[in-house]
């Protein structure tokens, strides 16, 4: 049988404090008592890592992967691509590096919410 909570803590805390008390617990889908309970007692709280920017690094990872195996293709003659031009090589490398910017991008935008809640 569950034991019921009677008893309540006082804790004093900032404006600020609270705010983030608050967005961490709403972030990790846990009451604030439970979010406070959980913590103070050592146990592990459901990760905040948005799933959704996981799921887009993946997405700029494979085509990273893609436009890289391209342009390998491109640069050991490979029979099955033919280079029209010039530019076609450097249109595929200012794809990379868009490519690799939207990552950087991603993973820092991953970064901030995750230091911020």
């Amino acid at each position: 049988m569950v034991q019921k909570r009677l008893l309540h803590l006082r804790v004093p805390v900032t404006w600020d404090e609270e705010q983030g008390i608050r967005t961490k617990a709403r972030d990790t889908g846990l009451s604030v008592a439970k979010y406070m309970r959980q913590v103070s007692l050592g146990y592990l709280v459901p990760s905040t890592i948005d799933n959704q920017q996981v799921e887009k690094l993946l997405a700029i990872n494979g085509d990273l992967g893609r436009a890289g195996g391209l342009l390998k293709m491109w640069l050991t003659n490979d029979v099955r691509t033919k280079i029209t031009s010039k530019a076609e090589i450097e249109a595929t490398l200012v794809a990379i590096r868009t490519t690799q910017n939207a990552m950087l991008n991603a993973i820092l935008e991953l970064s901030n919410k995750k230091t911020h809640t």
